[in-house]
């Protein structure tokens, strides 16, 4: 017998069309083969995973007799379920120095340094305090096919974990949105659940600190102070006065359209 081949039928692509439930199915002839599981991988191996905008559903091969098969595979519409979360419970940041100073008060005959915002300032060290930082945690829920589910992918996601947006993300300006990372499970033989989770820091402009002026940074740079000892002759104390401001990035850009989620 001659070597199996598969050619699509001239008859193929018969298409549905329906607002939401389009559909097309493509139809080849396998021929030189009495065995089904050659039949079965000629078929697996030739079919598209897209038709157009259309993903492929499922596929049959029935026999004809006589060393002919008719395959079919179907294409339909992915339909994308989503669910989202959100909380704004925020963050915890150890800082040093306030954004303003409201008040000093001092025992009779002694005058109160001026520490020019420092916090906690001790003889050798500002001890700093923990604050609340606003942080906006969110996750998605995407049901997506499993065409799209391939090694690449899961290796973008892990890739992008632990970055911050490159560009503007779900209405967060660049550098306000960091991917935390993705898990995701397998539902049947059609889709895969996967849950994103996200958490966003404003970007600052024209922050002042002490006698420092004009800092910006974005959401997840890192702001420190450095201090010098200084003296306070008013008070005829040993200060410890902020002097310069740095303003560190600590995690990569990353292009978050890998995620395939939407930007």
């Amino acid at each position: 017998m001659p070597q199996p081949i598969i050619v699509e039928r001239f008859d193929s692509k018969e298409i549905s069309e329906s607002k939401d439930n389009p559909s097309v199915d493509l139809i080849y002839m396998i021929m030189n083969t009495e065995d089904y599981a050659t039949a079965k991988s000629l078929m697996a191996s030739t079919i598209p995973a897209k038709f157009g905008d259309l993903f492929l559903y499922d596929y049959h091969i029935v026999h004809q007799g006589n060393g002919i098969w008719e395959g079919t595979a179907r294409y339909v519409k992915w339909k994308s379920e989503s669910q989202y979360s959100f909380d704004t419970g925020g963050g915890t940041q150890h800082i040093t120095q306030s954004i303003a100073n409201v008040g000093k008060y001092a025992a009779g005959g002694f005058s109160a340094p001026d520490f020019y915002g420092a916090i906690g300032v001790t003889d050798d060290r500002v001890e700093g305090t923990d604050i609340t930082v606003p942080v906006f945690n969110f996750t998605e829920t995407h049901f997506i096919d499993n065409a799209l589910v391939t090694g690449a992918y899961k290796l973008a996601l892990f890739n992008l974990t632990g970055k911050v947006n490159g560009s503007s993300f779900k209405g967060f300006a660049k550098g306000e949105v960091l991917f935390l990372g993705a898990s995701g499970s397998k539902r049947g033989l059609e889709d895969w659940e996967i849950t994103f989770r996200f958490a966003a820091s404003p970007n600052v402009a024209s922050l002042s600190l002490g006698t420092i002026t004009g800092i910006s940074k974005e959401g997840w740079q890192y702001l420190w102070v450095r201090f010098i000892d200084d003296e306070d002759t008013t008070a005829k104390a040993l200060i410890k006065r902020p002097v310069s401001a740095y303003v560190e990035q600590v995690y990569s850009y990353g292009d978050f359209s890998g995620l395939g989620i939407g930007v």
